[in-house]
């Protein structure tokens, strides 16, 4: 079975506010080295299959091309690359897509993830985004003028200013690009994120829990009804059109990942590196717990034998659902399955 590559970019443009991953701003000099790093790791792990490669971040648009393109060429030197493979790149619609969008349909990739998380740009210049929608349509468009089709857009529920209204408004509009695929996540404060630092002065104002459970069953409904159909927990898709490499994660086959904290689940050995890139194990992964917690985000559920608890409760008050021998979360359910998961794992 083809393993998942990713390779961490840790460049960018500037740090939003509510964001904990591992990113900073760089010289070209700093995006040139970093690349030659990441060339010299792929060494350290010889005939590998992939079938799958996700360069992600920090912004991957905001490094030249050119360097992207050396750590694509050299991975398909070092591993086996094979054909037919999703090669996704996100991207900063901020960034000079006009030239990078060709350049990556040249370079061979096929899919692209964009940080819409709003398409209210009072909302998005809350969450530090230099872009507004009308540069996040352009983008949509100038990668589907190269020819690639499969784009993933970014939304975020429970963001300053948000309300169901203006959550609308953000979903018409992502249905109006036509776009393959939508992660939709809620917003979680982060420690020390700026974000964080607000919260605690008292001058973060969010909506409600239960107005963000709302909102997250109003995007569920749109989703669905327009064609993008839930298949994880924060993922919708067009049919054939789910992220393959992200499903490995969830369940549990295998990945390298590349870069500053960059995590791997290899052999059944798991470990990842440091903000320094010095490799580091961690415990090891795919035990019966962590199954079980992962298939139930899928929508594709988990044999009901998996569960170590009488179910019919939840089935019965609409909390999850059966699907031939498997059960699944619900939307309602997902909104309360750690609460759910805790009590059966411990």
């Amino acid at each position: 079975m083809a393993n998942g590559l990713y390779i961490h970019i840790p460049f960018c443009a500037s740090k939003c506010p509510y964001c904990d991953f591992f990113s900073g701003r760089g010289t070209p000099d700093d995006a040139k080295s970093y690349g030659e790093t990441v060339l010299r790791l792929m060494q350290d792990y010889p005939r590998l299959t992939f079938d799958t490669v996700y360069f992600g971040g920090g912004t991957p648009s905001c490094m030249d091309a050119g360097i992207l393109e050396n750590i694509l060429n050299g991975a398909k030197q070092q591993f086996v690359i094979l054909p037919q493979s999703e090669i996704t790149v996100e991207c900063n619609p901020a960034s000079n897509l006009q030239t990078l969008a060709p350049r990556y349909a040249e370079m061979g990739v096929n899919r692209i993830s964009l940080g819409l998380q709003s398409a209210v740009d009072a909302e998005r210049r809350a969450l530090g985004r230099l872009a507004g929608a009308k540069e996040i349509e352009d983008g949509v468009r100038l990668f589907q003028k190269a020819g690639i089709n499969n784009i993933s857009v970014d939304l975020m529920l429970g963001i300053p200013q948000q309300t169901p209204k203006s959550l609308q408004t953000s979903l018409e509009f992502i249905d109006s690009l036509g776009v393959c695929h939508v992660s939709a996540y809620m917003l979680k404060i982060e420690p020390g994120t700026k974000f964080d630092e607000l919260q605690k002065q008292g001058k973060l104002t969010l909506p409600d829990e239960d107005t963000v459970c709302d909102m997250y069953l109003q995007t569920v409904e749109f989703l669905e009804a327009h064609g993008l159909a839930q298949y994880e927990i924060s993922n919708f898709a067009r049919p054939g059109r789910e992220s393959r490499h992200n499903l490995k994660y969830w369940t549990l086959e295998d990945y390298l990942g590349l870069g500053p904290t960059a995590h791997s689940l290899l052999h059944g050995r798991r470990f990842y590196y440091d903000e320094e890139m010095r490799l580091c194990d961690e415990d090891p992964g795919g035990g019966e717990d962590e199954r079980l917690m992962l298939g139930l985000r899928l929508k594709q559920g988990v044999p009901r034998e998996w569960i170590p608890a009488d179910i019919s409760l939840y089935l019965k008050n609409g909390f999850m659902a059966e699907n031939g021998k498997n059960v699944h979360f619900t939307p309602k359910g997902m909104l309360i399955s750690n609460a759910i998961l805790a009590e059966w794992i411990g």
